[in-house]
């Protein structure tokens, strides 16, 4: 084909879900030249993919660790790679696997399955990048939109963005925000305006994402585990949650709180340092300072309060939980 464009139109059509039809219209999807796609991949790629290892017997995690080997070989639209990323798309896509699992009630190390990390960075190389227009809105992206909200039992709100390949679980809404690429979002859950779940984050059932919230995405090395937000978590406005820290299960973070594997998280009654970038199952949190000596003087540097705990499976009373959080100044 040299260097025309293969061009597709691929319909958006109106899905109605529990609450509102959501209209999409119509996408236009135009590959890049072929000099550049070295081919193209169709939207309903299926099949075993076995051949592309040469072994039926060969799992699908195998064939994805044999690729990721020679990934310096494969190039922009290698039809046997292209369908073996779509079969693992398609399953983070409807949450039959998940890159990381973590026990939000006892804590501890996540378990990472580095083999979808591996396969969501070979589709940055695999995918050829194509046009995606819908109405004056228009992308050009390797990674297409998630779409079907109704039929998963979803609202999405217009401006809401998710893409193919992360799991939004049934029952969730999603206010104009991100969900990136491997990122698993509970059943239940509110992604509130302009929060963003990045690559790979794992968030829990019946969580609440406030507004401006960012649930950092951690998608290189392969073997690093992404951000884990246990189940039944509020995180309150403008939190940053990132570089792999953990929220347990039950948990409530003020407004403005910074997670990283860095910052101390301290039991705010004893001074005690509970550890760093894991805040424990059901507790109550606030951003906060501790003071640090340096060479150029005394600097105060973030740090994590646990200013209560509440009892397991204890229901969050919202009123309850604004008291505590007012007697600190705060409010979610």
């Amino acid at each position: 084909m040299g260097r025309r464009e293969r061009h597709q139109r691929v319909g958006w059509r109106a899905v109605r879900g529990p609450a509102n039809a959501i209209l999409l219209g119509t996408m236009d999807v135009t590959t890049a030249p072929d000099r550049e796609a070295g081919g193209g991949r169709t939207e309903d790629a299926r099949g075993s993919a076995a051949g592309f290892a040469g072994d039926p017997n060969v799992g699908l995690a195998g064939l994805v660790r044999d690729a990721w080997e020679r990934r310096a070989e494969l190039e922009c639209g290698d039809p046997e790679a292209s369908e073996l990323l779509e079969q693992v798309g398609d399953l983070l896509d409807r949450g039959n696997v998940r890159v990381a699992s973590w026990d939000a009630r006892a804590g501890g190390e996540a378990e990472v399955q580095i083999w979808l990390k591996q396969a969501i960075l070979l589709m940055f190389k695999v995918f050829p990048a194509v046009r995606m227009q819908a109405g004056a809105l228009e992308a050009f992206d390797r990674i297409r939109l998630k779409s079907d909200f109704g039929a998963i039992g979803v609202r999405a709100v217009p401006g809401a963005v998710a893409r193919w390949g992360s799991y939004v679980g049934p029952g969730s809404v999603l206010m104009p925000s991100f969900v990136n690429i491997g990122a698993y979002v509970g059943a239940g859950s509110m992604v509130d305006t302009w929060a963003t779940v990045g690559s790979c984050a794992q968030v829990g059932e019946r969580v609440h994402l406030a507004g401006g919230v960012g649930i950092g995405g951690v998608l290189e090395p392969p073997q690093a585990a992404p951000v884990m937000i246990g189940d039944d978590v509020f995180v309150g406005s403008r939190s940053m949650i990132t570089q792999g820290a953990r929220v347990g299960e039950g948990s409530v973070l003020g407004e403005g709180t910074l997670l990283n594997p860095s910052i101390p998280v301290i039991d705010a009654e004893t001074g005690e340092e509970l550890g760093r970038g894991e805040i424990p199952a059901w507790s109550v949190a606030l951003q906060g300072q501790r003071r640090s000596r340096f060479g150029g003087g005394d600097f105060h540097l973030p740090c994590v309060l646990v200013v209560r705990k509440l009892e397991p499976d204890e229901r969050h009373d919202k009123t309850a939980l604004e008291s505590i959080l007012r007697e600190h100044g705060l409010v979610t």
